[in-house]
């Protein structure tokens, strides 16, 4: 079935120039244009949409209004923004409803992309529990004392780049949000960042700090599901995995990118279990209590109340956010990686080497689970015969001393 489009615009001329660089996907997607936000969501009564591309500066209501009017009356409806104001106020006040940020003039081939990747990640991730998980959310939530410290830092004399870089990459809920602004099209770069400092740098202080202060974009993580221990367990364990998939992605010699990318998606690969935890609470209970009355996996008991598992709402989310594909593959598969996709994701097909940061978090993650489990652990075993598929069986050994080698440096620093 066709996937309905709508394109909305207060001038005709950009509407016309739209349809026509989207004709070619006219067998694919049905199209329909408005004039302004009130247009826009009279059509979407009439006919549910899969996809709107809306411009943000337009009289009436602008695109901001008009996403989060979206995001509340349709919230499984791929949200993106159009425009060719580059301001900061325009990028934060769209950042909290937006799926994806294209900046204008906009490149027919980059709309097409950004659409078809969204699509083909709903695709293979969407479920009506996925969907209805998701759409609750705003942000991921950033660990209290890291805001904290974030807030302090930046509120220095001269902040320190490093100093705020190191603070990012430890707390998956600033990391996430810094990735995806910067990889968002606003930027228009030509390949993805996956490096907090990087990130840092292209935006500039005065826009992170911004980003940071934003009420709209942070908030700050509470539960009542888990205990001290547990919580401060869930960060430790992030924190591990990131480390040591990155010392297995330098020890297989993989590309710098690549490396980037094993530690950022060790670093976000359980990024779900924090939206269970916030959107879900009486439901994601159910499924801490079923794990501690019956001793099955985290993993097995989300999916048996939930319908779904955190690993594909962190993949969901962080794919429709624009983060690179390989860390949204290695998110939602690192559970199980021999069933990972093959929808235009980073395919693991040979080894770590390539671009796939699948292999490095999926035996990082089964590495930490062993040395320190959890009633939050998500039961995973390393799988031999992916491994085996992959052209990378014996190497555990090898791992495994690059991950005490590497959590040995952390504890150390």
């Amino acid at each position: 079935m066709a996937k309905h489009l709508v394109l909305v615009d207060d001038e005709p001329m950009v509407l016309r120039g739209l349809h026509r660089s989207l004709r070619s996907m006219r067998d694919e997607w049905t199209m329909q244009s408005a004039g302004g936000g009130v247009e826009a969501l009279e059509l979407m009564k009439k006919r549910p949409c899969d996809v709107i591309v809306t411009d943000m500066r337009m009289p009436g209501m602008d695109g901001a209004q008009l996403l989060n009017e979206v995001r509340r009356r349709s919230p499984n409806t791929v949200r993106v923004a159009l425009s060719g104001q580059c301001d900061r106020e325009t990028v934060m006040s769209a950042i909290g409803s937006t799926h994806q940020y294209i900046s204008k003039p906009c490149d027919a081939r980059v709309l097409k992309d950004t659409i078809n990747h969204a699509i083909a990640l709903r695709n293979e991730l969407q479920t009506e529990s996925v969907t209805r998980i998701v759409s609750q959310l705003k942000t991921i939530p950033s660990l209290s004392a890291s805001y904290r410290a974030m807030l302090a830092e930046l509120s220095s004399q001269q902040p320190r780049l490093d100093k705020l870089a190191a603070l990012v990459a430890a707390d998956m809920g600033m990391a996430a949000k810094c990735l995806q602004l910067v990889n968002s099209a606003f930027f228009g770069l030509r390949n993805p960042v996956s490096s907090t400092l990087h990130a840092i740098n292209l935006l500039g202080l005065d826009m992170f700090k911004s980003l940071v202060l934003s009420t709209h974009v942070f908030s700050e993580f509470t539960t009542t599901l888990f205990d001290s221990g547990e919580i401060a367990w869930l960060w430790e364990h992030s924190f591990a995995v990131s480390m040591c998939a990155k010392a297995i992605a330098v020890l297989e010699n993989a590309s710098p990118l690549a490396i980037d990318h094993a530690s950022t998606a060790g670093l976000l690969h359980n990024c779900g279990e924090l939206v269970l935890a916030s959107c879900l609470g009486p439901e994601y209970k159910m499924a801490l209590d079923m794990v501690t009355q019956t001793g099955m996996s985290l993993v097995d008991a989300e999916q048996e109340v939930l319908g779904c598992n955190h690993a594909h709402i962190g993949a969901f989310l962080l794919g429709l956010w624009g983060l690179s594909d390989s860390v949204v593959e290695a998110v939602g598969w690192h559970l199980n990686p021999a069933s990972a996709p093959d929808i235009g994701l980073a395919k693991t097909a040979g080894s770590v080497p390539g671009n796939s940061a699948l292999p490095a978090v999926h035996a990082a993650c089964a590495f930490h689970n062993a040395l320190r489990p959890s009633r939050l652990s998500s039961g995973i075993r390393l799988n031999e015969d992916y491994l085996l598929a992959a052209g990378l069986a014996g190497r555990q050994p090898a791992w495994n001393e690059a991950c005490n080698e590497a959590l040995h440096r952390g504890r150390k620093n």
